[in-house]
């Protein structure tokens, strides 16, 4: 049974802070050498006594105040769409753009900085720039915390702008006989009902991607490595097609 010790919204603070200081149920075991499912049944409520919370709060350096305050504001005050000044700006610095959705995945400014070789100078810049223009919060020392729903809409014509310039050359490139390549590829055709809903299924997935992002970082045994997805629909253009059509009739016609 869960402990009334914390609530629901506690527990979801808690387990967010954890992650963000990368701080994995198997780490978690062996920093506080209890077994990893003691840990699990921990960050779910279940028998999570006050110093258990309190060795846990420890773990990601944030108090019973911090804690219980940004559980009262929730999810409540987070943005659900950015504004177009604030695309323009991340869309002016791809670098910029790149620390905004690794945060909004709840990847620690410090992991990116390790994993990126980037300078501590540069990165104190860029959070800085970032608490600017009201994207995030900052916190003592690296720690931040979004102020955007991490499935918030955007993507304007300046991100998109961004993504055909940086983004698109990784999936051009791609080599689909590659193992580390999963793909798939549908020819349908559809009513615009259908290709609404078509649009509904990617924009689900995509927040089943940041759920299963969240979900590993908690429970994943090996190391991790970078990846990007794209999910994507339009009309399929028939030119192609149609020409090797009237080719092939041509050549039919004249055997």
């Amino acid at each position: 049974m869960r402990s009334g010790l914390a609530s629901d919204a506690l527990l979801a603070v808690l387990r967010k802070r954890l992650r963000a200081g990368g701080w994995t149920a198997p780490r978690i075991a062996a920093e506080l050498r209890v077994g990893e499912a003691t840990v699990k049944r921990w960050k779910a409520g279940r028998g999570l006594t006050l110093p258990r919370l309190e060795a846990l709060l420890g773990l990601c350096g944030v108090t019973f105040a911090e804690l219980a305050r940004d559980a009262e504001q929730g999810q409540t005050d987070l943005v659900r769409e950015l504004t177009l000044a604030q695309e323009r700006e991340l869309a002016s610095d791809v670098l910029l753009a790149f620390f905004f959705s690794a945060i909004l995945a709840d990847i620690p400014p410090q992991e990116i900085a390790e994993d990126f070789e980037i300078d501590p100078a540069l990165v104190e810049a860029k959070l800085a720039r970032l608490e600017r223009l009201a994207l995030i919060d900052r916190r003592p020392g690296l720690r931040v915390r979004s102020r955007v729903d991490p499935v918030a809409s955007f993507m304007k014509t300046p991100l998109r702008g961004m993504f055909e310039t940086y983004m698109k050359p990784q999936f051009l490139e791609l080599d689909f006989a590659d193992p580390d390549t999963s793909f798939s590829a549908e020819l349908v055709k559809l009513s615009r009902a259908g290709a609404a809903r078509l649009a509904e299924m990617i924009e689900r997935h995509r927040h089943e991607v940041l759920a299963l992002a969240k979900e590993d970082r908690e429970q994943a045994l090996l190391g991790q490595r970078w990846f990007t997805a794209l999910s994507v629909m339009r009309p399929l253009n028939t030119a192609r097609l149609r020409d090797l059509s009237r080719a092939a009739g041509v050549k039919a016609r004249s055997s």
